[in-house]
């Protein structure tokens, strides 16, 4: 993930506690849903959306009631990854070929290949039930081979990566335990900028550091430059309680001890706290993780607008009748907000009562929902406000469950490796219809020991085009001898190797 830099560098609030010092790293990168979502674990999910009791807040500048209701539940993660290097080595083409002088004739050629190293790395994360579910951000657990959780207790246990969602950089991890602290879900809509809150984490491998601050601001956009695949979901909670790299995944919380974000990024030159931290609201971590456990991935619904903020020049330009909230400006065919009745030139100032003051408010708020629910907009429509009971559709245009990825080993001791059927968005990004992904690699195969790296794309193997998991793992089942693949690397080069 590049980060942005305009005199100031946006850090992902990372936890490298690797072999590298931490100094060494310009860039850190660390890398209420119904009870019926939860049917794997209802007990747990039950008491974790329905503890409505009240619960007393400290009083303002007294922080130690938050503190020590949420510090139990906040947890440090630690994981261990494969990275590779670059290293010299020679083109298996050159001796395929006979040698042409110039190393692969497809243009390769000889040179610097990857070599792989291992390294760890450290976060945070949120205990959310009794039975171990973890929320952390998708950037502390992405590429790690393994995670393993401490807890507040000291007790070190092994961790299972449920399922991520880069989008939100929200991910979902699973330790074997009972009667776990957890945090109860707080309400993140009904906060208000002056309000105070905790910082909650592991900073520089610091367990259990708590800070203070206040909300700065709502709704924040654009802040972490994400890879070009990556449709975001972005409306940061930014606040100026302290955050330093092994916060990632930690929690953000009210004087009551409730979950209102999940800690994500910092804005700095240095890649250290320079003031200014942002959090997802927990208004989005609660679906996306819901979504994450009962179906290994994120089920979106869309409205099916096109869509900018409300300011003045448009306000005069389109003759507006209202200041504040999201325009409509196009209506795709096939739109489920064109057949409820929604017009271009409205303005979108609700979601289900919220006021839509914010293009990334609207994301938010629809970002929460399902295909096949139903919310209510409302529009100001030349000065007169009405509303409209939209029926959302998934990015296929029906309301059908999104299925996630799915994986399969592809006679690992010929290649060692896992592929993945491509996304929607892999096809966009590479201009390609067909072929699968690495999505793990071992080191000592084939793949490894060529330098080839999770996310490389196998688009033919020996000049024929493929398909999908199943045709790959036929081709390679009783595979012998050496084979012709070729493919796209994961920073966009075209690439043909024999292995």
């Amino acid at each position: 993930m590049e980060i942005k830099s305009n005199l100031k560098t946006l850090a992902i609030v990372g936890a490298l506690s690797s072999a590298t010092t931490l100094g060494a790293y310009k860039l850190f990168l660390e890398k209420s849903p119904s009870e019926s979502v939860f049917t794997s674990t209802p007990s747990a999910f039950t008491r974790l959306v329905s503890d409505s009791s009240p619960t007393p807040a400290g009083t303002p500048g007294d922080f130690t009631y938050a503190a020590e209701k949420a510090t139990p539940a906040v947890v440090h993660i630690k994981t261990k990854m494969t990275r590779n290097v670059s290293r010299q080595m020679m083109d298996p083409f050159e001796d395929f070929f006979g040698g042409f002088g110039g190393g692969n004739p497809f243009g390769g050629g000889g040179g610097r290949r990857q070599q792989p190293e291992a390294q760890e790395a450290s976060g945070s994360g949120v205990i959310i039930s009794a039975d171990g579910y973890i929320v952390t951000n998708n950037h502390v657990v992405q590429d790690a081979d393994e995670v393993s959780v401490i807890l507040n207790d000291k007790r070190e246990l092994k961790a299972k990566v449920i399922s991520t969602d880069p989008s939100t950089d929200i991910a979902v991890i699973q330790i074997k335990s009972t009667g776990l602290p957890f945090l109860t879900f707080g309400d993140s809509d009904g906060i208000r900028v002056g309000e105070w809150v905790l910082a909650v984490g592991n900073p520089f491998n610091l367990e259990s550091t708590v800070t203070a601050g206040i909300i700065s601001a709502k709704g924040r956009q654009n802040i972490i430059d994400r890879d070009k695949d990556v449709n975001p979901l972005e409306s940061f909670i930014q606040t100026d309680a302290a955050v330093n790299p092994g916060n990632s995944g930690g929690a953000l919380v009210n004087l009551k001890g409730e979950l209102i974000g999940i800690n994500t990024a910092i804005y700095s030159r240095t890649g250290q706290f320079a003031g200014y931290s942002f959090a997802v609201p927990v208004g989005i971590v609660k679906k996306v993780a819901a979504d994450l456990i009962k179906y290994g991935n994120v089920q979106r619904g869309y409205l099916g607008v096109s869509i900018q903020e409300v300011n003045s020049k448009l306000v005069e330009e389109k003759d507006l009748k209202v200041n504040d909230g999201v325009y409509v400006g196009g209506l795709p065919a096939g739109s489920t907000a064109k057949e409820a009745g929604i017009k271009v030139n409205d303005v979108i100032v609700k979601i289900d009562g919220i006021p839509t003051s914010s293009q990334s408010k609207l994301m938010e708020l629809v970002g929460r929902k399902r295909p096949g629910e139903t919310v209510v907009v409302t529009v100001n429509r030349d000065g007169a406000v009405k509303d409209f009971n939209v029926v959302l559709k998934n990015k296929d245009g029906n309301t059908n469950i999104v299925k996630g990825e799915t994986a399969t080993t592809i006679n690992s001791e010929y290649l060692g490796a896992e592929v993945a059927n491509l996304t929607e968005n892999d096809k966009a990004k590479y201009k390609i219809q067909s072929g699968v992904k690495l999505v793990k690699v071992d080191p000592n195969g084939r793949f490894g020991s060529q330098g080839f790296e999770k996310g490389f794309i196998i688009t033919k193997i020996d000049d024929k085009a493929i398909g999908d998991v199943k045709e790959v793992a036929e081709m390679f089942a009783n595979r012998r001898g050496r084979v012709k693949l070729e493919g796209i690397d994961v920073d966009g080069t075209r690439v043909i190797m024999v292995l």
